[in-house]
């Protein structure tokens, strides 16, 4: 096995050498991984760590139960993920880790200053499989914060909990705190004068890369004047990365998961770079995961945060590996149409489509609500060529089909980008 020289802290190597011991002991897919590789973990040394294969979500999907490392009468809850990428996958957890689950949420309420004192407003499901709701609800728990489980959408019950309980964070999807806004508006509502002074955010990324709210987050702070923190999370990893009240990334909660950015071929980039997110996760035993390749695009910040907390942090989502665009001769990713697109005064529903063409190239499509002002289109193609260096085509659907494409009720998260890409083995 080449070794190359990485910098793994000596107190994060000994959580390495567990969990990696903890696998070969009693994971059938890594067990068979490292009989084939040769690898004895006794004798791994820090700097042939990244040597390691990675694990994909096609591993998890073709191998799921060889994951398992508990007796499945040891299981408590069952979730799976959100399939934004494909097939939902099935992930277990015992009584360690909905412990672990718990103490990674108090510690993420904390980063954005919740204290016992709060009440939060949770506004994403507990139930359909979905890990988040039950790690805030957990975390929430674990910290003694106040909190009112409403749930996703019926904006009506979420005003009445608001003016009811008067809770004074929110836990919400950035898109949907625009339509909690935008029914405020249209109800005689003021949320500027509401209990809510936060909102804890999720799903949808807020800043870019300088830290700077994007379009979307500027929207929300004029709605509502609260304070605004990024999270990013996923059902695989069963940890947080949150902002802090300095708002320059997501801090990695460092004895829970250790992280690592990679280039196209493998290879770790520079700290700063732009690349994929490389998750190993720490003190699971249930479905632990070790080099698990996101496909989220990322870049860690090394720099000390102003807050004074040591560690690194993530920037937002800057793309998603899976769903680069090729059109016209230019590369470009979901994020970076959403973010010209929410930069444009009055559009609040879009989707992104892409498929592929008779010649077998990438289509891109925008679709917007029929209510589109036609006046304005010519100054909205001139705006998104500058912004994004082509044109995709312009399509109209009628609002309530667009809304309900979006916000479809057998999805957790709103659908902003389809991806209809005839697959190598489909052409």
């Amino acid at each position: 096995m080449k070794s190359i020289q990485t910098q793994i802290p000596s107190a994060t190597w000994k959580l390495l050498q567990q969990q990696l011991k903890y696998v070969e002991d009693n994971s059938a897919f890594y067990q068979e991984k490292f009989q084939q590789l040769g690898v004895s973990i006794n004798k791994l040394k820090a700097e042939d760590f990244t040597q390691l294969p990675t694990t994909t979500k096609e591993d998890l999907a073709s191998r799921n139960e060889d994951f398992i490392c508990v007796p499945k009468r040891e299981i408590i809850d069952y979730v799976t993920t959100s399939g934004t990428l494909g097939a939902p996958v099935t992930f277990a957890l015992n009584e360690t880790d909905l412990q672990r689950l718990a103490a990674n949420e108090e510690k993420s309420f904390q980063f954005a200053g919740v204290t016992p004192d709060d009440v939060v407003q949770i506004t994403t499901t507990l139930d359909r499989r979905f890990i988040a709701g039950m790690a805030y609800f957990l975390g929430l728990r674990k910290l003694g914060a106040g909190l009112v489980r409403v749930g996703s959408g019926v904006l009506e019950l979420q005003w009445d909990s608001i003016k009811r309980f008067q809770p004074t964070y929110l836990v919400a999807v950035p898109s949907f705190l625009i339509k909690l806004g935008n029914y405020a508006k249209a109800n005689g509502i003021d949320c500027k004068n509401s209990s809510i002074k936060a909102a804890i955010c999720i799903g949808e990324s807020l800043h870019d890369e300088n830290f700077q709210l994007n379009a979307l987050g500027k929207k929300i702070e004029e709605l509502w004047g609260i304070e605004l923190y990024s999270t990013y999370a996923s059902t695989e990893m069963s940890t947080a990365f949150t902002e802090c009240e300095a708002h320059e990334g997501n801090h990695i909660l460092e004895d829970l998961i250790y992280t690592e950015i990679v280039d196209a071929q493998g290879n770790l980039v520079n700290d700063g770079e732009v690349g994929e997110l490389v998750v190993t996760t720490l003190g699971i035993e249930t479905m632990p995961l070790i080099r698990y390749a996101t496909g989220d695009l990322v870049k860690k910040i090394i720099k000390p945060c102003k807050c004074g907390r040591e560690g690194a942090r993530l920037s937002s989502v800057l793309g998603r590996k899976k769903q680069l665009i090729k059109y016209k001769g230019t590369s470009i990713y979901p994020p970076q149409i959403t973010e010209a697109l929410a930069d444009w005064p009055g559009i609040d529903l879009h989707l992104v489509k892409v498929s592929t063409s008779e010649v077998g190239i990438d289509h891109l499509e925008v679709v917007l609500p029929n209510s589109f002002q036609q006046g304005e289109i010519a100054a909205l193609k001139a705006h998104l060529r500058a912004k994004l260096r082509v044109l995709p085509e312009i399509s109209f659907w009628k609002t309530e089909k667009l809304q309900q494409t979006i916000f479809n009720p057998n999805h957790r998260k709103p659908i902003r980008f389809l991806d209809e890409r005839m697959k190598a083995d489909e052409v």
